[in-house]
């Protein structure tokens, strides 16, 4: 999987000035509800475009749905026989449904920053979409799984290749030892300004807290 050359543009969406850091008491609630911008017609907020990428099965679905203020958008396909000799289900047995096309949710992080959330397929077979649902982005969250750690590399050589700010974040499966963030980082060759941060995709805490990193991030990489 390769990044066509002119199609993804990580500038194409506007960035904001706030600290990430000041924002995080507009989403310590999951409820839904009506914000002071949406009801008020002299403001206008300024939406982003976050992908959240990896391998198969490691939680992607999972993650927009815990951020999402919104009911999120699946496409959630139910895995039949056809699949058996291409989606490795050793770690994650129990799982019977797979996204066949993307994840879509919605999280408010300040009164007038709102942050689009694209969650990509993780199979081989899906890949071609990822230009396609990238392109305006302003960064990415690498979801890893240290079971299967060599499953992050694609989604790390696509964002590479492509020069769009990107974090690694480790979704910690119950029942598996507790690495690092540098120990993750060692395995995957990650450069030192790329953060990587260890979470639960099923807490929305620490899901949101994954996002304030990767938009910290983009701004120290695309500050204009």
């Amino acid at each position: 999987m390769t990044a066509s050359s002119g199609t993804v543009s990580p500038a194409a969406a506007p960035l904001v000035t706030a600290s990430p850091a000041s924002v995080w008491s507009a989403t310590a609630s999951s409820e839904e509800g009506e914000q002071s911008w949406q009801t008020d017609r002299s403001r206008a907020p300024i939406a982003t475009k976050i992908v959240v990428a990896g391998g198969f099965g490691v939680g992607k679905t999972t993650f927009v749905g815990a951020a999402s203020e919104i009911t999120p958008l699946s496409t959630e396909a139910v895995m039949t026989q056809a699949s058996e000799d291409t989606d490795d289900l050793a770690a994650t047995p129990d799982k019977t449904t797979t996204t066949v096309a993307m994840d879509f949710g919605r999280i408010t992080l300040d009164a007038d920053l709102v942050l689009y959330l694209f969650g990509t397929p993780g199979q081989q077979r899906f890949w071609f979409m990822w230009d396609d649902l990238v392109r305006g982005a302003i960064g990415a969250i690498v979801l890893a799984d240290t079971r299967r750690l060599e499953d992050s590399f694609p989604a790390l050589d696509y964002f590479e290749s492509c020069g769009m700010p990107y974090i690694v974040a480790v979704n910690h499966f119950e029942g598996t030892h507790p690495y690092t963030a540098e120990d993750v980082r060692d395995a995957l060759s990650v450069p030192p300004p790329v953060p990587v941060v260890i979470m639960d995709a099923r807490r929305r805490i620490t899901v949101v807290e994954s996002l304030l990193t990767l938009v910290g991030h983009a701004l120290a990489a695309t500050p204009e």
